[in-house]
């Protein structure tokens, strides 16, 4: 390694090498004050760490890394986005957890997700992923299992391991394939070998591993259900998971791209299974009362549509998504008491349902608003068919109560309400247009290839959504047995979990338990 090359490198290894030392035994570790003061020295070191090294490949710098390691500018910033949101995690849980039990084991639990996360990032080999990955379940697994009395927790937590232990199957068979087709574990190789050629049946049966395992590791349907029963982990943890983890399987498919565009299979299995679980959860997620679990369901939703635009070829979008996804998340959940008297505050103000006009109409009004500006814009490069997607998903920002009728003093103040109503929900779908066009023209070091086709079915897939999510705004309390069984979740998980636990029996007894 060369003397220039050294600042740079430095750079970016250090996070994980920071992040490591939380792992280290000895008798400080067994001490909560300097447990958590070495947390708090450290995170922020490894978040500027991660910053120069975002700063140094903005600038083109070349860092030379020991074999099967490699830097990227889409690991850059996800890097300075995880270490950022495990900074802010571990202050907040220094706070959380006064007084509990087992802190000095929450430190080091911590700091080795954030470790595993960061090696992760900078995989360029089948074997790093593939352990990197495995690592940062099995450091996640004793977070799940801070409160080992709780029997949902342990649920959940066996439940990720056996979806961890089956996506590690899949991620071996998937690297053996390709190991064997191009002679060589080495991503760069493997980028070389697609280039010359279109893949083999080995190469395409190995993007479809790696899309399966990537659907397992990120939680959708139907092995969701342990991202909702993790609920029962403190919340810093459930803020770590659903804001850093989670999200992980939306860096791996934009890391592995052009094997992605060169097998057509996997990416409408992705577009498919992405599409379904974003309509099942947004579905759920209307009838859940609970904070967290909407939070939960909102995840799954959210995954779901991540992964979809993976598999539309749209990765500068997704890398939108898993930003701001994972900041939303991370301060929505360490916020949880106040979202529970926001949500109680926009029930009393939000009408019992919205006018049938206004259901028709919204996503018209987001179309034209959306098309505009993608129009206007001198740095939109997504499709049309985008922007419908886009519009539909905007469109409940534009539900308005309708006018009143029944008497004339009352038609004016209700017209100019539903007019405020229209202009409000306007500047909102206007700044939420603005902000992924904005961000489009941030340096990812991504290239977008939009599948047409797959496309279509998408917009045709999130029109079914809008019409049943507006079917059940205008009519709130009808639609009984609808409400049930997606209260219910169409029983998915429940027919997930009796197939794991058959599959896997674990140690413990949930119905003993309760």
């Amino acid at each position: 390694m060369s003397s220039a090359n050294l600042p740079a490198a430095t750079a970016a290894l250090l996070p994980a090498a920071l992040m490591l030392v939380a792992l280290m035994p000895g008798r400080s570790l067994r001490d909560t004050a300097m447990a958590w003061l070495r947390l708090r020295v450290l995170a922020p070191m490894a978040l500027a760490a991660a910053v120069l090294s975002l700063g140094l490949q903005l600038a083109g710098v070349s860092v030379q890394l020991p074999p099967g390691l490699g830097v990227s500018l889409t690991g850059a910033w996800v890097a300075v986005l995880v270490q950022l949101l495990g900074t802010v995690i571990g202050s907040f849980s220094s706070r959380y957890l006064q007084g509990e039990p087992g802190q000095p084991r929450y430190v080091a639990a911590l700091g080795g997700v954030l470790a595993a996360v960061h090696l992760l990032l900078l995989a360029d080999h089948w074997v790093v992923l593939i352990a990197a990955w495995a690592a940062v379940g099995m450091a996640l697994q004793r977070l799940l299992c801070f409160y080992p009395e709780r029997p949902f927790a342990l649920l959940a937590a066996h439940k990720k391991r056996l979806a961890d232990r089956m996506a590690d199957v899949l991620l071996i068979v998937a690297a053996a394939l390709a190991w064997h087709e191009v002679g060589s574990g080495s991503f760069p190789d493997l980028w070389r070998h697609l280039q010359a050629g279109p893949p083999s049946l080995a190469l395409q049966a190995s993007a479809v591993c790696l899309s399966l395992a990537v659907v397992l590791r990120t939680a959708l349907l139907p092995v969701h259900g342990w991202l909702m029963q993790v609920m029962e982990a403190p919340t810093p943890v459930s803020a770590l998971l659903h804001a850093g983890v989670v999200n992980l399987g939306g860096f791996v498919l934009i890391r592995f791209a052009p094997l992605l565009e060169a097998v057509p299979a996997a990416r409408w299995l992705l577009v498919g299974l992405g599409l379904t679980t974003a309509l099942l959860a947004g579905l759920v997620m209307m009838t859940r009362v609970s904070i967290k679990v909407r939070l939960a369901w909102s995840t799954a939703a959210q995954m779901g549509f991540m992964v979809m635009e993976c598999g539309l070829g749209l990765y500068t979008l997704a890398m939108l998504h898993l930003i701001g996804h994972s900041l939303y998340k991370a301060h929505t959940f360490l916020a949880a008491s106040g979202a529970v008297e926001d949500a109680r505050l926009r029930m009393m103000r939000l009408p019992a349902a919205a006018s049938v006009a206004s259901l028709l109409l919204a996503p018209v009004a987001a179309a034209a608003v959306v098309g505009l500006l993608v129009a206007a814009s001198p740095v939109a490069t997504w499709p049309m068919w985008w922007s419908g997607v886009l519009a539909l998903a905007w469109a409940p920002l534009f539900w308005w109560p309708g006018a009143a009728t029944s008497s004339a003093p009352h038609a004016a103040p209700a017209a100019l309400h539903a007019a405020g109503r229209v202009l409000a929900g306007a500047g909102m779908v206007a700044a939420l247009a603005v902000a992924a066009l904005a961000g489009h023209a941030l340096p990812f070091g991504v290239k977008d290839a939009p599948d047409h086709a797959a496309g279509l079915f998408a917009l045709a897939g999130m029109a079914v959504l809008y019409a049943c999510i507006a079917t059940l705004q205008a009519r709130p309390h009808g639609l009984a047995t609808w409400r049930r069984w997606s209260y219910a979740g169409f029983y998915v998980d429940e027919i997930a979990t009796r197939a794991a636990l058959r599959l896997w029996p674990a140690r413990w007894t949930p119905a003993t338990t309760r």
